[in-house]
């Protein structure tokens, strides 16, 4: 009777390409497509760049004025002058102030449904934070322009009262709410559920053995989250809040319904007044000739080069606190 017992030839692997495929049509065309999706995106990113450029040429090649430094922007006179500085401002100023209010609340949210709040509130909860995303920016918009705007001018009296000897909270001009401030407090609440479901997911992926080890060597809860799943999730959180910080700085429809533009920089963020890139485009655009465009998509490709050198930095800062880790382990 012949034997059945397997040779070294039948039990060995697969032989794989240098490409890590096993050389079957299935993982080729896989290999193929994602290829394929890499390149198409690639080239949708530079196709975007180049038109970009090429029409913001267009406009700067006949602008009277400084683009970086001027603070008018009259693109349909004649000659035309226009410039970025206060767009600038205005899309920095209230970015950093929704990054400011969102982030630590939006960590502490994330902390509580992960590992504080019992399962039958977290996946309530967490369902409710998801939700909160998906609500249309125009619905944010109309809510800050009948809520926020009339309520906040007794925030804006306290702090103008108590924290005007700093002088970004002193209120030099009496108006309505629609100021940089209020702005950045509505895309605090815009970009919350974005950066709450982002740091949710990665707090939950800590290794169970990681929190276990700590609470047999007796640390309380808190110290579990500071020592374990805080320095895990550190990258994951920097990435969460650039994904919100992407998206305050790109913002249109709502910043467009609460705040009261105005080509005025002024150190007091509690002042009426201001705009930012996407506010400006999104106000001027309609009405705007084919040069007036042109001037509108050169203040675009600062905000698309802008918002590619907030990801650059985020991904190096990731990348440095990986290799950090990897060293010390």
């Amino acid at each position: 009777m012949a034997s059945t017992t397997p040779t070294p030839l039948d039990t060995a692997p697969p032989v794989t390409t240098s490409a890590g495929s096993t050389g079957r049509a299935g993982d080729k065309i896989f290999a193929g497509l994602s290829k394929g999706s890499g390149i198409l995106l690639l080239v949708i990113m530079a196709s975007i760049a180049v038109f970009l450029t090429y029409r913001a040429t267009l406009a700067l090649s006949k602008n009277e004025g400084n683009f970086l430094t001027t603070f008018d922007w009259n693109a349909s006179a004649n000659p035309p002058v226009f410039g970025i500085a206060v767009l600038l401002f205005g899309t920095v100023v209230s970015s950093i102030i929704a990054m400011v209010i969102a982030v630590p609340i939006a960590v502490g949210i994330a902390l509580f449904i992960s590992h504080y709040a019992p399962r039958k509130l977290a996946a309530p909860l967490a369902y409710v934070v998801d939700l909160l995303a998906a609500v249309p920016s125009i619905i944010y918009g109309i809510w800050g322009a009948l809520f926020l705007v009339p309520y906040l001018g007794g925030l804006n009296l306290w702090l103008d009262e108590y924290m005007g000897w700093t002088y970004v909270f002193d209120k030099t001009q009496v108006g309505v709410a629609r100021s940089l401030f209020t702005v950045g407090i509505l895309l605090a609440i815009m970009i919350l559920p974005i950066v709450t479901s982002v740091s949710r997911e990665v707090f939950l992926q800590v290794p169970r053995m990681n929190e276990e080890a700590a609470l047999a060597l007796g640390a309380t809860r808190w110290e579990v989250i500071r020592m374990s799943v805080l320095p895990f999730g550190r990258s994951g959180v920097i990435s969460a809040s650039m994904l919100g910080l992407g998206r305050a700085l790109g913002e249109t429809m709502a910043v467009a319904t609460v705040l009261s533009p105005s080509f005025l920089i002024s150190g007091h963020i509690l002042n009426p007044g201001g705009g930012t890139f996407a506010q400006n485009i999104a106000a001027k655009f309609d009405e705007a000739n084919e040069f007036g465009r042109d001037a509108l998509i050169a203040s675009g490709l600062v905000l698309f080069l802008l918002t590619l050198l907030v990801n650059g930095a985020a991904r190096m800062i990731i990348a440095r606190r990986k290799e950090y880790s990897g060293a010390n382990a």
